[in-house]
């Protein structure tokens, strides 16, 4: 092995130096140092090529050799006084070199090669990558919407927001539905509430994710390859599109005018033209992703976010909204309307000519803290109260009490019950007690009533005594007592919620609704290149392509003929 300075460098077999730099292996050199020697020698078909560097510190020693026979330098390690040395070894081209470090003293890491990467930060880089082709994959979508729709199936199947005991009583275990379904299941992943639990919630925002990556990964990149101005420079191009024609003596610029006339984008470039129409086409799926993420978003804020109540009020008296109402999620707010007190002004029905009750309304008061009236309004079905974002509706009525005149006593209010029958018809019941009231023996009149309109009245042994309309003062004699029904008390039945998500579920459908239709508009294309005294045109569109060689035939027929001055002048001599 030979030792070169600067004197005797140029003495080397240039060769040889290239040949064991073949490999083309960059490395780095130590900070703050020189090249002290530089050494090169041939083992058998192998080149070593040894570098030493002086520093201020320590001396470095690196040494480059080929792969040609790796056997024969292994155990040959330079060593200096505590000093560093890393090899390089050059594979076969095409391969990594694989690096060593050894130390005698010290342990200084090797320098990584230039472009060469750390696998473990390689992975967390191309996970997210690896994430969004996951989620963006179309059979995983299809499967993540089937899901919330079995879900959502399964929801309205199972009776929701009910007591543990009816699910017990419903689906017992001694009786499971298909061998395998009880109330364990429903207890446990929550179908009692279903569009809140954490099943149904987590299907549905892994569908929401899905949504995003696929418009992230697909529809944006399109959105910006077709607002592109592509300029095609050859006529084997454009004839290569859906359409394709070559009109003879013919100017570009004539051809833009038509397309501009006929609502395209025109751009010229030198002998080429691009032109386009429709790209609000291409940015409706876009819109129609974000509108099914307003829908989902919306309809879990219904779902997690909202307070329901039920209450039934008989005419006079009041109730505090927020006594009424309880959350339906863990994103529930009680809000400052909560404190609303709501007063049952008046209450009454109205009914067809066959005596069947057609609207029931109910005059309702809103007060504040203070006592002071801040909203009045009658409410019948279909026509709630909305006040500060809960709304009242009217959903049911029933008979409270009944107000009578007992010989020309009174009035007594008698407290009537719902009593069950078959079918649907409501039906209520009271009785005035006749006599000893602490007698085991007990007897009296029993008063009936389907509705507000008429009282069916029985004697102490429950013969029919007669029929009274309330407020008609007309008395009634029954076992030596004169009897008057004054009036009917209704109960107004009301249904009390808050739901923030409903304006986002109607702006989501209804940003679906005009997505979805503008989606539907073409994305068409047209390239034109002027070729002598020919324009070549080609075009393609994303919809209507069975139409589309018409639309194209009918504009190029409108493209003037170019014709040539010459010729004309010898036609218009000939022709005189």
């Amino acid at each position: 092995m030979k030792t070169l300075n600067s004197s005797t460098i140029s003495k080397i077999n240039t060769h040889n130096i290239r040949n064991a730099l073949s490999c083309r292996t960059q490395f780095s050199f130590p900070k703050d140092c020189f090249v002290r020697s530089l050494c090169c020698s041939k083992n058998g078909g192998s080149f070593v090529l040894a570098l030493s560097f002086s520093s201020k510190r320590k001396m470095v020693f690196s040494k480059l050799q080929t792969s040609q026979d790796k056997s024969n330098v292994k155990g040959k390690k330079k060593s200096l006084q505590a000093p560093t040395t890393t090899k390089i070894e050059a594979p076969e081209p095409g391969g990594a070199p694989a690096v060593s470090g050894e130390s005698g003293g010290d342990s200084v890491p090797p320098p990584l090669p230039p472009g060469s990467k750390k696998v473990g930060s390689w992975k967390l880089k191309g996970l997210p990558k690896r994430v969004l082709a996951l989620l963006s994959n179309l059979p995983l979508a299809l499967a993540e919407m089937f899901a919330v729709a079995a879900l959502m199936a399964l929801g309205t199947f199972i009776d929701q927001g009910e007591a543990p005991d009816f699910y017990f009583q419903k689906y017992p275990e001694d009786n499971p539905i298909m061998g395998f379904f009880t109330w364990r299941w429903i207890l446990t992943l929550g179908f009692d509430h279903m569009f809140s639990s954490p099943l149904f919630l987590g299907t549905l925002s892994l569908l929401g994710a899905s949504l995003m990556a696929c418009t992230y990964t697909t529809q944006i990149p399109i959105v910006k390859v077709a607002r592109r101005w592509s300029f095609l420079h050859s006529a084997e191009a454009i004839r290569k599109q859906e359409y394709s024609d070559t009109l003879p003596r013919a100017s570009i610029q004539d051809l833009g005018v038509i397309l501009m006339g006929a609502g395209y984008e025109v751009f010229l470039k030198g002998p080429s033209l691009y032109a386009f129409k429709g790209l609000a086409g291409r940015f409706a799926p876009i819109g129609v992703h974000l509108a099914l993420l307003l829908v989902m978003v919306g309809g879990t804020l219904s779902a997690a976010g909202s307070f329901r109540g039920s209450v039934t009020v008989p005419q006079g008296l009041n109730f505090v909204i927020g006594d009424v109402l309880g959350p339906s999620g863990f994103l529930s707010t009680p809000s400052e309307s909560f404190n609303t007190e709501v007063h049952v002004n008046r209450f009454y029905m109205d009914y067809y000519n066959s005596g069947e009750v057609s609207q029931f309304h109910s005059d309702l008061s809103l007060f504040d803290l203070n006592g002071k009236e801040i909203m009045r309004k009658t409410i019948s079905v279909n026509d709630p109260l909305r006040y500060g974002g809960i709304t009242i509706y009217q959903t049911d009525w029933s008979l409270s009490a009944l107000q009578i005149m007992k010989d020309d006593e009174g009035p007594f209010n008698l407290a009537m019950a719902p009593l069950k029958i078959n079918g649907d018809k409501k039906l209520y019941g009271t009785f005035l007690p006749v006599g000893d009231a602490d007698s085991t023996n007990l007897k009296g009149i029993s008063m009936l009533a389907r509705d507000m309109q008429s009282v069916v009245l029985y004697d102490q042994e429950g013969k029919f005594a007669g029929v009274r309309r309330p407020n008609s003062k007309l008395p009634i004699d029954i076992d030596g007592m004169r009897i008057v029904v004054l009036d009917a008390i209704g109960s107004t039945g009301l249904d009390i919620k808050t739901d923030p998500g409903v304006p986002i579920v109607y702006a989501g459908f209804g940003a679906l609704m005009l997505t979805t239709c503008i989606s539907f508009l073409s994305h068409t294309q047209i390239w034109a290149l002027q070729d002598g005294t020919s324009v070549v045109v080609g075009g393609k569109t994303n919809r209507a392509k069975g139409e589309f060689p018409d639309d194209m035939n009918f504009l190029l027929d409108q493209v003037p003929e170019i014709v040539d001055s010459s010729a004309s002048m010898q036609l218009d001599s000939s022709s005189s």
